[in-house]
């Protein structure tokens, strides 16, 4: 019967296996006995152990280089890079090699970690061979090899790399200055919208429309795999108006077809870096990155009181987390948080003065200091009447009697 398992001998031996499966995995082990009745009431005491209380059985040694295969294989199904993914492998391999996966503990996890801080590696991207790692753990527990209980604790390393650069208008535009002409384009639409250098060097003028003002990232384009797009403000449409105009005046020229929306004559742009490395060197502000105006983004739009919601759909960050790793506080915007402060700091004096200087009419309450010589004195509430309909007690405010409500006094 289906899931009783069997018994069997093999070949040249007397004495009896036991075969049975567990969570789809069929395990096998001999039962060092020849009498085939042993045998049988052996494999039933196995079954009734695993139907009863759930019990694993003896699971199979899957070596490392089992879930290694594991991993690569899952990144091709997902159309992941191979490339990071093989330099990852390569440093673990020379710490996991030849172990079988239940072997490897966490002091073993701590020997690679201290070899490669030792080695110099940061630890950022120690974090990154610990991912792989343990995405060949878990990739084996949803294979069914592994047991929950088989992956090793993997704790990874405290990283502070938060960058905190951006840029303010005036130094945008004198990096801009020194920009060569065919990158320019690209940068203004940076500044403006954040996006990632590769998601605007892959625009083509069928992801831009601009009659209806949009400028289009197609699913599976990102780096979350989600579409996205940004409306064009009144810069973002003046810019690539004249990119349009001075691609389709080149294409008459060459008698060809520009599909991209930032080009070298005509030819896609793959990288400028050293271009950006010399006009930010030439600006007065080296080794700043093209990646500072993904944070300026989100600051701009901060500082204009976009919704974050809106802001994070614009930019493309899924989570808040990450929007919040974006959204740092400057030092102008703290002045300006100063200034406020002050401003508030006045207002509240006048209103002071104001207050004092007030005489109130009978019947409304009398603007006395409660002060005496030992420093402020509290107020005094007498007790009710009974017999009166007339209290001592001040009426409650509207908000103390919503909170006497509720029960909270």
């Amino acid at each position: 019967m289906r899931g009783d398992g069997r018994v069997f001998r093999r070949t040249g031996s007397r004495v009896w296996w036991l075969a049975y499966s567990h969570q789809g995995v069929e395990y096998r082990r001999s039962s060092n006995t020849t009498n085939k009745t042993n045998a049988q009431i052996m494999l039933r005491g196995i079954l009734d152990g695993i139907r009863n209380r759930n019990e694993p059985p003896q699971l199979r040694r899957i070596p490392y280089e089992h879930l290694r295969e594991l991993v690569i294989r899952d990144y091709q199904i997902n159309g992941k890079r191979l490339q990071d993914l093989t330099v990852r492998i390569a440093h673990l391999d020379k710490s996991f090699s030849g172990i079988p996966a239940i072997a490897i503990t966490p002091e073993l996890i701590h020997k690679h970690i201290s070899k490669r801080l030792f080695e110099g590696a940061a630890a950022a991207t120690v974090n990154q061979d610990l991912a792989a790692l343990r995405r060949m753990f878990s990739l084996g527990i949803k294979q069914r090899l592994l047991t929950p209980g088989q992956k090793p604790l993997i704790e990874m390393l405290r990283v502070n790399n938060v960058r905190k650069g951006f840029f303010e208008l005036e130094q945008f535009r004198a990096v801009l200055r020194h920009l060569p002409d065919g990158c320019k384009a690209v940068a203004t639409v940076a500044y403006v919208t954040g996006w990632r250098r590769k998601e605007l060097l892959t625009r083509q003028w069928q992801h831009l429309d601009l009659d209806a003002g949009w400028l289009r990232l197609e699913p599976g384009e990102t780096k979350n795999r989600e579409g996205r797009m940004f409306p064009l403000t009144a810069t973002l449409r003046e810019c690539l108006a004249i990119q349009l105009e001075q691609t389709r005046e080149l294409e008459k020229h060459t008698a060809k077809v520009i599909p991209w929306i930032f080009h070298r004559n005509g030819r896609p742009i793959h990288s400028f870096r050293d271009a950006w490395r010399r006009a930010c060197l030439a600006a007065g502000l080296p080794g700043r990155l093209f990646h500072d105006f993904r944070r300026t983004a989100v600051r701009n739009l901060e500082r204009a009181g976009v919704p974050r919601s809106a802001a994070m759909a614009m930019v493309g960050h899924k989570t808040e987390a990450i929007y919040r790793r974006y959204a740092i506080v400057d030092e102008g915007v703290l002045r300006e948080a100063a200034t406020l402060l002050d401003a508030d700091a006045v207002t509240r004096a006048e209103l002071g003065q104001k207050t004092d200087s007030m005489d109130f009419e009978e019947g409304c309450l009398s603007k006395k200091p409660l002060m005496r010589e030992g420093g402020l004195e509290p107020p005094r509430l007498t007790a009710l009447d009974p017999k009166s309909s007339a209290s001592a007690i001040p009426p409650l405010s509207r908000g103390a009697k919503r909170y006497w409500k509720v029960g909270t006094f």
